[in-house]
């Protein structure tokens, strides 16, 4: 973890409430909550989460190799500006909240329209959708493709581990079958680690279970 990190999580701890904290009754010291934890896992998601799945590198050169140029300079925000624009398009009305971050986009979808209770198989409703998402992810194939699977914490940390990891899996497959090419995506699953809601009421459990899409432009240098 980088040392900036560390330094921001610590300022998050230290802002924390009384009420965060639990005391062990046996040796009267005091721990951060589970909920707590998981309460900072939602605000410094995107600390947590790092660079590009896999290592910028690596990737690049993958992309490069395939023919693929990268972008420079004020292309940089106007490309991402127009993808942004074509995605919000299609994914109005559809439960998939698209979410602008620098040059970044980030397509948040909800697991009541991705996959059913405890199944990696993708909704048979929600593969129009994939495929115009991949349609969108084709013509603007100057991005690299982060597909990120996570879980709310009912059930054991490698259970849900495993299941986030499934989940992602199964969506950046199916992308690559529809045409977005193999050298730009990855899968990453995070279980339960990277909460946005609290896990100790149904809503905060159903906004957790999501699958992510983190558009990231490949650009020059």
């Amino acid at each position: 973890m980088k040392k900036s990190q560390i330094i921001t999580i610590g300022l998050v701890v230290a802002m924390l409430p009384l009420s965060a904290c639990v005391t062990d009754p046996e040796t009267g010291n005091r721990t951060i909550s589970k909920a707590a934890i998981g309460g900072i896992g939602g605000a410094l998601g995107g600390y947590l989460i790092g660079d590009l799945v896999g290592g910028r590198r690596d990737r690049t050169e993958k992309i490069l190799g395939a023919g693929i140029g990268a972008l420079a300079g004020a292309g940089v925000g106007y490309y991402m500006d127009e993808q942004e624009r074509k995605l919000r398009q299609q994914t109005a009305g559809t439960g998939i909240n698209v979410i602008r971050d620098g040059d970044n986009l980030v397509l948040d979808m909800p697991s009541e329209i991705t996959f059913g209770v405890d199944s990696a198989n993708i909704d048979p409703g929600f593969r129009n959708t994939l495929d115009q998402l991949a349609s969108t992810l084709t013509q603007y194939e100057k991005t690299y493709v982060d597909v990120l699977g996570h879980t709310d914490s009912t059930g054991s940390d490698a259970y849900n581990q495993a299941l986030s990891e499934r989940r992602a899996s199964t969506v950046a497959d199916y992308l690559s079958t529809r045409g977005v090419q193999s050298a730009r995506l990855a899968a990453r699953g995070y279980g339960e680690s990277q909460p946005k809601a609290s896990n100790l009421d149904a809503a905060g459990r159903s906004a957790n279970r999501r699958v992510e899409i983190r558009l990231v432009p490949v650009t020059q240098g």
